[in-house]
């Protein structure tokens, strides 16, 4: 059974910083690429950022700079780290696994709200 748990979610100032875990369960992790999307009341879900399996990483315009994303593959898991967080970044934030036969996986969601 594949397991996707988020968690490090919660309430921020601007300005501050917040680092959201992903740990898998149930798939080869190691292969796999790992995203992480958000969704804001009202919009799309978007891709935030990206890491293949060999560690290339890619991320929206949006969150250059500021946002990190790596992975542990020895503990199966992901994390984002948000730094210089804005109001606008304030979303339901998702991991995401798309493994090498192309099959995604999505976590169940952890709220990030940045207000003052």
């Amino acid at each position: 059974q594949v397991q996707l748990v988020e968690s490090g979610g919660g309430l921020v100032q601007p300005g501050g910083s917040l680092r959201l875990s992903c740990a898998a369960s149930g798939i080869s992790f190691r292969t796999s690429f790992l995203g992480w999307y958000r969704q804001a009341p009202g919009n799309q879900r978007e891709l935030v950022a990206g890491v293949q399996s060999g560690g290339l990483t890619n991320y929206a315009d949006s969150v250059k700079g500021r946002f990190t994303i790596s992975r542990d593959n020895a503990k199966n898991t992901g994390y984002l780290q948000m730094n210089s967080l804005k109001p606008e970044d304030t979303a339901a934030y998702y991991c995401n696994v798309r493994t090498y036969d192309g099959t995604r996986y999505w976590g169940q969601g952890t709220q990030v709200t940045v207000s003052s």
